[in-house]
């Protein structure tokens, strides 16, 4: 979301009236039996040789092969890298750049989850732009155009095949880093609901609560507008009536199509709205620990709740409707708590720790998780201001 300029001699706008604003979004093919349509896509941008991102995980569950038996239908050599773990590292987008370039590669596709996804985005951007990886952290870095991006998500809840960022590990710092730009945002996301089943219960816990997040934080960014608002508050209500759903009955393609449709609409709108200190807190925590994204979210975002809303509690009431909470008639105040705990409910639900000490962070990690945190992008846009001293203090809190 793009806030326009004012020059000095215009009077300040009364509060609520609309900004100018940009809104990233790439081409989407939703719906069952869609992954076809990458090969189709692929083709119209040019390929003949295309870079497929994937991970071994994925490359088990069998949907890298179908993808690869379409592009090889349509008269293309697509070439295949696999060689990343969770949390893509700096050096291990640095190696699939140098195989994307020896190949000889055009179109790069990313078939997987968040992590996949990014890797993808890193290669296509070194493909163009040279250098390393991390030369590239915080906002519109990017100089050169990158190559086409191609996405097909196989988890419900990163938004990262739509979004305009690209988290990466910065291995020397044990950090995470934000590469925000509108290079970033892919030219085609292909979603087809198919593909979660595969998906391990963490991770289907992880990436849902991931949704959550983007939608909550969205919808109370500083840079929030219409056009977010309304994905954020649908991924925040499809997430809530489907993520329990899919973890008891894994194969319900309803709800696996609804919570497809959650993940998407959430990224559209953290994508365009950007985030805030829950964020910004928990590439922290993935980055020292190495550990699953969305369950640090799910841990932290009942506290980040509570500190925001103490500020400004009004942004979380039409929040505790989309979750289904009668806040007819209590005060915002109240209304604040209430989402706080409906969050802490469904992580309970779906088996994320209640505090980050069950994860692996020490009292002793939390100075400098604090201080790292006070230069991550997201929190820019957080909707309260947050000193080391609160950041230190919510992380306590979380432990």
């Amino acid at each position: 979301m793009l806030l326009a300029r004012r020059s000095p001699e215009h009077s300040p706008r009364p509060e609520g009236s609309l900004r100018l604003s940009k809104f990233h979004a790439p081409e989407i093919v939703f719906g069952p039996e869609s992954l076809p349509e990458a090969a189709h896509a692929a083709v119209r941008l040019g390929a003949r040789r295309p870079f497929v991102v994937t991970d071994p995980g994925v490359m088990e569950a069998g949907w890298p092969v179908e993808l690869l038996a379409w592009l090889r239908d349509a008269g293309l050599d697509p070439q295949v890298w696999l060689d990343l773990t969770p949390n893509p590292k700096d050096h291990e987008i640095e190696a699939g750049y140098r195989r994307y370039a020896d190949a000889g590669c055009d179109v790069v596709l990313g078939i997987g989850g968040g992590s996949v996804i990014d890797a993808a985005k890193g290669v296509a951007l070194l493909a163009a732009n040279g250098g390393r990886i991390l030369d590239y952290e915080g906002i519109d870095r990017i100089e050169h155009p990158i190559p086409p991006l191609i996405m097909m998500p196989t988890t419900s809840g990163t938004g990262a095949d739509v979004s305009q960022f690209c988290i990466v590990t910065d291995t020397e710092r044990h950090t995470k880093i934000t590469i925000m730009g509108r290079a970033l945002v892919p030219d085609v996301s292909v979603v087809d609901p198919r593909l979660l089943v595969t998906m391990p219960e963490w991770l289907n816990a992880a990436t849902g609560l991931d949704a959550l997040t983007h939608g909550i934080e969205a919808f109370v960014s500083l840079a929030h507008g219409p056009l977010t608002d309304h994905h954020a508050l649908q991924a925040i209500s499809l997430v809530n009536g489907n993520l329990a759903e899919t973890m008891l009955r894994p194969r319900n393609a309803d709800a696996r199509s609804l919570m497809a449709q959650a993940a998407l609409e959430a990224g559209l709108a953290f994508t365009n709205a950007i985030l805030g200190a829950t964020h910004a807190m928990s590439h922290q925590v993935g980055g020292m620990l190495d550990l699953p994204h969305g369950v640090v979210n799910g841990v932290l975002l009942p506290h980040v709740i509570r500190f925001n809303g103490a500020d400004g509690p009004e942004r979380f009431v039409p929040i505790a409707q989309a979750m289904g909470l009668d806040v007819a008639r209590v005060p915002a105040e109240e209304a604040v708590h209430m989402v706080a705990e409906a969050v802490r409910e469904l992580g309970d639900e779906v088996g994320v720790p209640k505090g980050l000490s069950a994860l692996g962070v020490m009292a002793e990690d939390i100075p400098r998780l604090a201080q790292l945190t006070l230069g991550d992008a997201c929190l820019t846009t957080n909707p309260r201001g947050a000193s080391v001293e609160d950041i230190d203090a919510l992380f306590r809190a979380a432990m």
